[in-house]
């Protein structure tokens, strides 16, 4: 990993125009930041994941308030990427490792990234060894467990990513198959076959009599309608009579 500190004196040159030929995310920063130091090494981490193909560059504040007046530094840390000669991003606060991830996959991969969009299984595997809160290397390579018929497995893996909604949803499906009541054979074999609006019908209809199982029913719904987007037809009306069928 390359990693650099940067002052007033050499700024243009490391960090403007050396992202002409590779993206240079400065880290601003001061001795006395605590919040700078947690997130200092969640940086490190991220750029030594994306070794050659981007630069870490750490900026003094107290040092250099020339260059933190120039960029509008009013909180730190505060971090922004340039490429191409300007800022193409930029967040303020020590933010936690799967944001930091997302905002370096803005503009340079990751490894993992790569390898999680090739989608075999060989590739997502390595993916989740490498990054193993990568959702969209867990929740496929679950998927890929659970019509394998390794549940264990699958339910596992997805405990590494309890935010979100696809692996919510997918883990409710677990433990609902293995409670085996209510009977929800239809909407898991609708789902499987891509058709959401049954899945979701057959879902909605099993909550009124699904004591002690709502709650799960209620996330494997939830888990659609996110693969949806709130902009989907089927959206708004399922909100609506899930709501109904729970309160």
């Amino acid at each position: 990993m390359t990693v650099i500190d940067v002052t007033e004196q050499t700024f243009e040159t490391e960090v403007v125009e050396r992202s002409k030929q590779v993206p240079v995310v400065v880290d601003f920063w001061a001795e006395w930041c605590g919040p700078c130091r947690m997130l200092s090494p969640i940086i490190e981490r991220a750029a030594d994941a994306r070794e050659g193909k981007v630069v870490l560059a750490k900026l003094d504040t107290d040092a250099n308030p020339g260059i933190s007046q120039a960029f509008g530094i009013q909180g730190i840390p505060a971090v922004k990427a340039f490429k191409d000669g300007k800022v193409v991003d930029e967040f303020t606060g020590a933010l936690p490792p799967q944001q930091v991830e997302r905002f370096f996959d803005g503009f340079v991969p990751s490894e993992a990234e790569l390898l999680a969009a090739a989608g075999d299984e060989d590739s997502l595997r390595r993916a989740v060894e490498l990054e193993p809160t990568r959702v969209d290397a867990v929740v496929p390579l679950a998927r890929i467990l659970l019509e394998r018929g390794e549940r264990d497995a699958a339910a596992e893996l997805l405990g590494n990513v309890p935010g979100d909604f696809q692996a919510q949803g997918l883990a409710a499906r677990i433990r609902l198959e293995d409670r085996g009541e209510p009977d929800l054979s239809a909407a898991w074999t609708a789902l499987d076959a891509g058709d959401h609006e049954a899945a979701i019908d057959a879902l909605i209809g099993a909550l009124p009599a699904s004591d002690g199982a709502k709650d799960d029913i209620r996330q494997a719904v939830v888990a659609i309608l996110d693969e949806l987007g709130v902009e989907h037809p089927l959206a708004r009306d399922a909100r609506r009579r899930r709501a109904a069928a729970l309160y």
